[in-house]
């Protein structure tokens, strides 16, 4: 009965407390990140762009979630075995033995801890940013959204609504759409056939408007200009309009640019080329 009382009772209310430390790291970690999210919503259904401060918080909030859960439950083990008198120093062969078992049997998890770190403190992205996985070298890959990140794995919406789930460690080629600025990057085919300089004004009295409308002037770092020229194909030119826009913005506004540049340029009279043009991409 002593030891019941003297031992056994004080380690299961202290393994009882660790419980409910880590019931109130998790709870107080959601909280944050719920009001971070309305936040971030906020500001983009407004217009705005939010900061890089706002969106490393709800991932480092995370991150920081997570390791005071593993040092309350380390601490409580250490506490809790003292307690039972088990000698610490008795337990430092087998821990070795099984830190080197699980080093080898979790390098998996072991490498997408440390690409997280990395990920975290080198503020590569964060919640919110729209960014694009893909193999080194190549300029196509998945693009999606930034829902989750924690140090294992990244969480990413895509436009069609899929969660894509990517362990840190898998990362390869990570681009970043909405790193500080955006640009929307829109190329025009027209046939050679056409008034050049009469197309490059009306391209120019487009973006020209829109710059000035209140709802594209908050998303717009700029007036769009028309660069000019950008390739000669067969039978066609692509004429590449810029515009450079707030953080993930970039596609809405070069959706709009290509929407309005198809109506004045049908207005105008102006005919398709034979061959379509891609019509342009987005690039951070």
């Amino acid at each position: 009965m002593a030891w019941f009382r003297d031992t056994l009772l004080p380690v299961v209310v202290l393994l009882l407390g660790a419980g409910l430390v880590v019931r109130a790291a998790h709870w107080i970690g959601a909280r944050h990140r719920a009001a971070v999210d309305a936040h971030i919503r906020a500001l983009i259904e407004s217009g705005r762009a939010p900061s890089e401060s706002s969106k490393r918080s709800r991932a480092v909030s995370e991150a920081v979630e997570w390791a005071a859960v593993a040092l309350t439950f380390f601490v409580a083990g250490v506490l809790a075995v003292e307690r039972l008198g088990v000698p610490l120093t008795t337990l430092v062969a087998p821990a070795t033995v099984v830190g080197i078992g699980l080093g080898f049997g979790a390098q998996q998890i072991v490498g997408d801890l440390l690409a997280g770190f990395f990920l975290f403190a080198e503020h590569q992205f964060a919640f919110g940013d729209v960014i694009q996985l893909s193999q080194p070298g190549q300029t196509t890959g998945v693009t999606g959204t930034v829902e989750e990140l924690t140090l294992r794995v990244t969480k990413l919406r895509t436009a069609q609504g899929e969660v894509i789930v990517i362990p840190n460690s898998a990362l390869r080629q990570v681009t970043n759409l909405s790193k500080d600025w955006s640009r929307a990057v829109i190329d025009v085919p027209v046939p050679v056939g056409e008034d050049l300089e009469q197309v490059t004004s009306i391209l120019r009295d487009v973006v020209g408007a829109m710059a000035h409308e209140d709802r594209w002037h908050d998303l717009l770092l700029g007036a769009p200009v028309v660069a000019g020229v950008e390739t000669i194909e067969v039978g066609y030119v692509q004429l590449r309009l810029i515009a450079r826009t707030l953080p993930g913005r970039q596609f809405e506004v070069g959706r709009e640019i290509r929407l309005r540049a198809a109506i004045a340029l049908r207005s105008a009279g102006v005919t398709s080329p034979p061959m379509g043009g891609d019509g342009g991409g987005a690039a951070p």
